[in-house]
């Protein structure tokens, strides 16, 4: 399958294009540089240049393949609006292209959050706060599958991650605590994130481009929660700081999404599509060291 790949340079698109070219697919990959470009083409990928913005150049990207993921978002947090705003319009783009085509179209989403309860592939998306545009743009690809289209979405927790290079929602942490010498959680700690190893995190959007039914939703999810105050603590113990609680607002925007819990489950992924995480936890990675210098 020739698979148009958009943010194919990016955390996740960097291992979902070798992924799929292992497994015998051909990858036309949208790319914002030359640099990313050159790096593309030398894991065996076709680069397209480009960016969510460029809705011709989406457009033709869906004309040259035979199935879509769609992996780009700004991760701007100085500018969250602009992002998921960028994103719906890229999706609408790629929605209107794919239309009738029986073509698969696998889009990241984010895990939910639903208050006092472990969210699973069955509860729908998060629409409101923050980030509720993104959990609206999910459902426009959702529902896709009534308009001749394979769409489903994989859902990620807000800590994708990878010893030295990657940490999601932890990289605030760690920023911080370089920054300030104290690492920090809000509240009292207890509130839960959900983790994947970015290396986890490949074969599932493949899994779901090679087989999944219209309309499904897989949860991309190896650790259901571990607490913020954990993971602050196991920040502290590397950098040999002292361990504090901090108000949401140190964090700006993104403090209001630290405060709450949010646990995930993917049981019903792993025993409908064979997935089986394999890579170090988000707390072990962290308790490994090898923080990149962000603060």
């Amino acid at each position: 399958m020739r698979v148009f790949v958009t943010g194919a340079s990016g955390s996740i698109g960097s291992v979902v294009v070798p992924d799929l070219i292992a497994a015998g697919h051909e990858v036309l990959g949208l790319v914002r540089s030359d640099t990313a470009a050159a790096v593309l083409a030398a894991a065996g990928g076709t680069p397209l240049r480009g960016d969510l913005t460029d809705l011709d150049g989406l457009r033709a990207g869906v004309a040259q393949a035979d199935g879509v993921i769609n992996l780009a978002f700004s991760n701007d947090w100085s500018n969250l609006e602009r992002g998921i705003h960028e994103e719906a319009r890229a999706v609408q783009t790629l929605a209107t292209e794919l239309v009738g085509s029986g073509k698969p179209f696998v889009h990241a989403g984010l895990t939910p959050m639903v208050p006092g309860h472990i969210s699973v592939e069955e509860d729908p998306n998060t629409t409101k706060g923050p980030v509720g545009g993104r959990g609206r743009n999910s459902d426009v690809v959702l529902a896709l599958a009534a308009q001749g289209v394979r769409s489903s979405v994989v859902r990620l927790p807000r800590s994708v991650h990878q010893r030295g290079s990657a940490y999601g929602f932890c990289t605030a942490l760690i920023a911080a605590a370089q920054k300030t010498g104290v690492s920090t959680y809000v509240g009292d700690g207890t509130q839960r994130w959900p983790a994947v190893n970015r290396l986890d995190v490949a074969p599932l959007f493949r899994i779901a481009l090679e087989g999944a039914a219209p309309g499904t939703v897989l949860h991309a999810v190896a650790d259901e929660g571990d607490t913020m105050r954990s993971l602050a603590e196991a920040i502290g113990e590397v950098l040999a700081i002292p361990v504090e609680s901090a108000p949401p607002e140190r964090f700006g925007l993104a403090g209001r999404l630290f405060a709450l819990d949010m646990p995930s489950s993917s049981a019903r992924t792993r025993e409908r599509f064979g997935w089986k995480p394999a890579h170090p936890s988000l707390l072990d990675d962290l308790a490994a060291g090898d923080y990149p210098a962000l603060g």
